[in-house]
């Protein structure tokens, strides 16, 4: 019988860990997904560098934290994320122009 309830616990506590790390696998998945996406297109010639759209952007936002960005394979842009004083700043850029399109709060 407790052998029973120990096969048992350990069953339900890996579960659990599986469905805990589902959520973190699936993030991790995305972002190498938009990376892979991002290399395509750069290497297409379909859009400018990160490095290129940050050299633009970055001496903008002085006296903010960049935090890092994002990119959208879909609408073929990128979001730079910052933040200031407990702020978070989003300035969103056209990947093919480096045109910023906006920024939201």
């Amino acid at each position: 019988m407790a052998l029973r309830i120990m096969r048992w616990t350990s069953t339900l506590f890996a579960l659990g860990l599986l469905v805990s790390f589902a959520p973190a696998a699936d993030a991790q998945q995305r972002r190498a997904d938009e990376q892979r996406e991002a290399r395509l297109d750069l290497r297409n010639g379909s859009v400018r560098s990160l490095r290129e759209i940050e050299a633009r952007v970055l001496p903008m936002k002085r006296g903010m934290q960049y935090l890092g960005p994002e990119y959208d394979p879909t609408a073929m842009a990128y979001r730079l994320k910052f933040i200031q004083d407990g702020r978070v700043v989003f300035v969103d850029v056209d990947a093919r122009t480096g045109q910023i399109l906006g920024e939201s709060h």
